[in-house]
């Protein structure tokens, strides 16, 4: 899905990358535009799906979740509707932060977040023993958050 993105718009959305509680009026100085013109792209951004979610990210550590895995998975079998299957329950289980279908030795890496190893252990029964379509997994927990973020560099067009 490629949108067109003109420089107004890449200086909102990277304004609003680093703070979506930016007032409009904040995002009309910065971009140079009028507060009705930024309204309009904002709307814009988001009817066409530019902007996904506006979301408050938090301290896992803050709320007893201090626990980071990286799960890289092997499915046995690849059909259409078992990683489907498999898609599914990872989009709902809560502790699953990220999921990314990737070619390579694994089929999945997941990014899980709990509060303990016992907690990662329930996760490991509930997505991965139970499921007699995964092959094996393997797990590497974080040590340190050294950077994390969702941020996206907005290319400036060629003039």
């Amino acid at each position: 899905m490629k949108s067109e993105i003109d420089e107004s718009d890449g200086l909102i959305l990277t304004q609003l990358q680093q703070d979506a509680k930016i007032s409009i009026d904040a995002l009309a100085e910065h971009s140079g535009l009028s507060i009705a013109s930024v309204q309009r792209r904002l709307k814009k951004l988001r009817d066409n799906k530019v902007i996904e979610r506006e979301i408050a990210i938090i301290n896992p550590k803050a709320v007893d979740q201090g626990m980071t895995f990286i799960v890289m998975v092997e499915l046995e079998r690849e059909r259409l509707d078992q990683l489907d299957s498999f898609r599914r329950k990872v989009r709902s289980d809560p502790q699953v932060q990220q999921c990314y279908y990737v070619t390579g030795v694994s089929d999945f890496i997941l990014i899980c977040i709990t509060r303990d190893m016992a907690e990662f252990e329930s996760l490991t029964h509930r997505l991965f023993f139970d499921d007699a379509n995964v092959r094996r997994f393997s797990t590497s927990i974080a040590m340190d958050r050294t950077k994390v973020g969702m941020f996206i560099q907005i290319p400036e067009k060629e003039k």
